[in-house]
C-alpha cells in the first residue's frame, strides 16, 4: 500500500497563495498558526515556515514575532508586477495628491478591451474615467474597464472619495497581469484632461489583469508630460 506523498514548501506556499487570491484569507485577515497548518496539510512545521517566507518576500502575507501572520493590506501587488496605487506614488515625491472622478457608466466592450481581456463577444463592463493630480496639476488620466462579473462590489464602492485603482489594488487580489508601455500623441480627451496640446507626446502604461480565468479590470493610464516611472529592485 502506498503512503501519501508529503507535501513540499512550494506545495504549501500554492496552497495558502491560493486561499488568499480566492478571498479565504482576505487583507489584514490573520492566518492559522505554522503548527495548524501543518497539522492540518500533514507535514511539518518546518515545510509550512518555509512557505510562510516565501509569501512574505513576495509581499502576499506580514509575519511579526508574537504578532502571528497576516494578509497585508494590498497583497499580490508585488507577486508579479508592483502596480502602484497613485496617491501613495504621488505623496512619496513629496506632492499634495487629489483626485477626480470624471464618469462611471456601464458599456459594452469594444474591440480593443475585448482584445486585452481575451474575449470574444462584448460584454457590458462598468467604465471609469478619472484624474489624478499633483500639486492641482494633472498628473495621469485612466480610461478603465472593470468586469463587474467578477467584482460586483465595485458598484457599491464611493469612487468620488476613493479612486478605482486605489480600491482595486486594496480589495481585488490577482493571479495574473499583462503590462504594456507605449507612446501616443495627446488628442481629444487626452489632451483636455492633461492640459496640453494636442500631438503633444504622451507616455501610457497599459495593465490588465484577471483572478485566475476571470478579468478584473483593463486600464490605459495616460501621464502627464514629465512623468518619469521609477522602477526599483
Amino acid at each position: 500500500m502506498n503512503e501519501p506523498t508529503r507535501l513540499s514548501w512550494t506545495d504549501v506556499r500554492d496552497k495558502i497563495r491560493a486561499r488568499i487570491l480566492s478571498r479565504t484569507y482576505g487583507p489584514g485577515d490573520k492566518l492559522p498558526r505554522d503548527e495548524d497548518i501543518a497539522q492540518e496539510f500533514g507535514c511539518a512545521r518546518t515545510t509550512v515556515h518555509r512557505a510562510m517566507q516565501d509569501l512574505s518576500q513576495i509581499g502576499l502575507v506580514e509575519r511579526k514575532r508574537k504578532g502571528g501572520t497576516h494578509v497585508r493590506l494590498d497583497p499580490v501587488t508585488r507577486a508579479t508586477f508592483d502596480i502602484p496605487i497613485t496617491r501613495r506614488e504621488v505623496e512619496q515625491r513629496g506632492s499634495k495628491y487629489d483626485y477626480q472622478l470624471i464618469s462611471r457608466k456601464m458599456e459594452q466592450t469594444p474591440l480593443p478591451v475585448m482584445a486585452r481581456f481575451g474575449i470574444q463577444r462584448p460584454v457590458e463592463m462598468l467604465r471609469i474615467k478619472a484624474l489624478h493630480l499633483a500639486d492641482n496639476c494633472p498628473y495621469i488620466f485612466e480610461d478603465r474597464w472593470v468586469d463587474t462579473r467578477s467584482n460586483a462590489d465595485i458598484l457599491d464602492a464611493d469612487l468620488i472619495r476613493e479612486s478605482a485603482n486605489e480600491w482595486l489594488v486594496r480589495n481585488k487580489p490577482y493571479s495574473r497581469v499583462d503590462v504594456r508601455f507605449y507612446a501616443m500623441n495627446a488628442e481629444g480627451e487626452s489632451a483636455e484632461y492633461l492640459s496640453t496640446r494636442e500631438g503633444t507626446a504622451l507616455f501610457v502604461i497599459e495593465r490588465t489583469t484577471w483572478i485566475g480565468d476571470d478579468p478584473i479590470t483593463t486600464v490605459q493610464a495616460v501621464a502627464a508630460p514629465g512623468y518619469q516611472l521609477l522602477a526599483q529592485g
